[in-house]
Order: structure tokens, then sequence, then C-alpha cells
């Protein structure tokens, strides 16, 4: 997956960039308040992608 499609996928289900790290950028739900890194990385293997916006739009 595209790391620009994953971002877009994330921002619309309600995420917010939080803050730069050193080879990841950081997101985070307001709603839940999970936070998940996301690599910098033109390609985004699809597991992790899945498991990225899993993490953040998990609602309990």
């Amino acid at each position: 997956m595209k790391r620009t499609e994953l971002i877009r996928t994330i921002l619309e289900r309600g995420c917010v960039f939080i803050r730069h790290g050193g080879k990841h950028d950081w997101y985070r739900n307001p709603t839940t308040g999970a936070s998940q890194p996301v690599p910098r990385h033109r390609e985004i293997k699809e597991h992790l992608a899945r498991h990225i916006v899993r993490v953040l739009t998990k609602t309990d």
C-alpha cells in the first residue's frame, strides 16, 4: 500500500497527526486515545498497513 493512501485512510477515520519521529510519523485517534507510528517509506506492506488502521480505529 502506498504511504499516502494509508495516511488518507487514517485521516478520513478521524485520526490526527501528532509529531515526526526519527523514521516514523505518529498519528493518534482522539476518540480512543490510541497512537501508532507510520513509517516514512513509499510502500508499506499490506499486513502492517492493516494493523495500523485496525489499532487506530478500534472501538471498545
